[in-house]
């Protein structure tokens, strides 16, 4: 709460619904918020970037905080510029690819930015083949974190159908259902334990009075899934937070709606579980166990930071 403020008050023209989001980013890595840091921050991502680049687009904060969280933010800015280099080579310029670049930069090394490029465009084309009218730009940041992934393309790929499959009855079919999926795909167990985990947690939460929204915050239900913990447990630690979060500044009648703030306790808890160092250095390391949930959550993340995005772009699109 005390780095939601913070970024608030500072941020306060930037998107609201993007500041609880940093303030997980800030949270995971158990640091409060120095804001005048993040000034800084922003000053080098403006200095390395043009008026139009997609590092200043909706999303500006999210790239802020990432550069903020680094010890090293000018060397993580020209890194991250790298990765949307190679990244151009295989996508169209946008927003979502700069948002893609900064996650990747601070989760491998230089040596790997071609191959992930490459791979990643492998998978968005084989997520696009079996969804053709669900695929679109903002699926090039989840097919970036998928890449990370130590199973094949097409391993992956059978991974998130097989989840979007056994969970399309339970939840509407779209890009929240997707990238609930792609989370799901990243962690460790068959699909159909992982889904059966999600939906046992999705009733547990709604019987406690929290039913889960099913639009982006999807992905971080599924991450919370994946937590090495009872079920039970980990529905009443997302209550307690909930139920703790009703009571703070900007929680009320006419801040954020009942379903976004309980995404945002999901957030909180699985930061709790997992731990620091959020940003691991991944090199050529397996993903696997907490490496693969570090992922997921990052997943999560994703999906609120391209949620919000992909509204104010058609948003102003329709105006």
């Amino acid at each position: 709460m005390e780095n939601k403020e913070r970024i608030r008050a500072a941020f306060a023209w930037e998107n609201s619904y993007l500041h609880p989001v940093c303030a997980a980013l800030f949270t995971n890595q158990r640091q409060i918020a120095d804001t005048d840091w993040m000034k800084r921050c922003k000053g080098i991502l403006e200095e390395h970037t043009g008026a139009f680049s997609g590092f200043r687009g909706i999303a500006k904060l999210s790239m802020i905080s990432y550069l903020a969280l680094d010890g090293s933010p000018e060397r993580r800015m020209q890194k991250a510029l790298l990765v949307y280099e190679a990244m151009k080579e295989h996508f169209f310029s946008s927003q979502y690819l700069s948002v893609a670049s900064m996650m990747i930069s601070g989760m491998a090394e230089k040596d790997r930015y071609e191959e992930i490029a490459r791979r990643t465009r492998r998978i968005y084309d084989l997520m696009r083949k079996e969804h053709p009218f669900l695929t679109s730009s903002e699926d090039s940041v989840f097919a970036a974190l998928l890449a990370l992934s130590e199973k094949s393309d097409e391993e992956v790929i059978r991974e998130t159908e097989d989840c979007y499959r056994l969970l399309k009855e339970q939840f509407s079919t779209g890009n929240a259902l997707q990238s609930l999926s792609h989370a799901l795909a990243l962690g460790e167990g068959t699909a159909k334990e992982k889904c059966e985990r999600t939906i046992r947690l999705y009733d547990l939460l709604k019987e406690k009075g929290c039913k889960y929204g099913t639009s982006y915050e999807l992905a971080t239900l599924g991450v919370l899934a994946l937590l090495p913990a009872k079920l039970e447990t980990i529905a009443e630690d997302v209550a307690e937070t909930d139920a703790f979060l009703a009571k703070q500044k900007g929680y009320g009648f006419f801040g954020f709606s009942r379903k976004q703030r309980l995404m945002h306790a999901g957030l909180i808890v699985a930061s709790d579980y997992i731990g620091e160092n959020v940003e691991l250095k991944m090199g050529a390391a397996a993903v696997g166990g907490t490496i693969a949930l570090i992922v997921a959550q990052q997943t999560a993340i994703c999906a609120a930071v391209v949620a919000v995005s992909a509204a104010a772009s058609n948003s102003s699109s329709s105006s």
